[in-house]
């Protein structure tokens, strides 16, 4: 896969999850399109929409009413990671992409999943 520089701009304070959430999903996004070109539109159509979901739902949650409401869209997106997770193995054990770039993309999404673990974490330790 190759490399692509991103040009976002600076937030006043950077959230570093919202950060690497949206530039995963980038890469998800590059990776379907491969798949796709190899007729592997099924699995292509899973991985894209987990991986997506991941930031959407970040986003979400930055924009939660309460805690309460924070830690549920929360929890939706590490369900999201977690189903990326299996699809991305899958996609690297069945070889229908190279193993570096898989490992690579297996390797962000257990960066992002062990940040939303603990960001649940501290929020849950907030609220009792």
């Amino acid at each position: 896969m190759k490399n692509f520089q991103l040009n976002i701009p600076k937030m006043k304070s950077q959230n570093v999850i919202q950060l690497k959430s949206y530039q995963f999903a980038l890469e998800v996004i590059r990776i379907a399109q491969l798949l796709k070109k190899g007729t592997h539109f099924e699995i292509s159509s899973q991985v894209l929409r987990s991986g997506t979901s991941i930031g959407a739902n970040v986003e979400e949650a930055i924009g939660a009413q309460s805690r309460k409401d924070f830690l549920a869209k929360l929890s939706i997106s590490y369900k999201e990671a977690r189903e990326t997770h299996y699809w991305l193995r899958l996609i690297k054990d069945s070889g229908l992409l190279e193993a570096n770039t898989a490992s690579v993309m297996i390797e962000k999404c257990e960066e992002i999943l062990k940040i939303i673990g603990s960001i649940q974490k501290t929020t849950k330790a907030k609220m009792e």
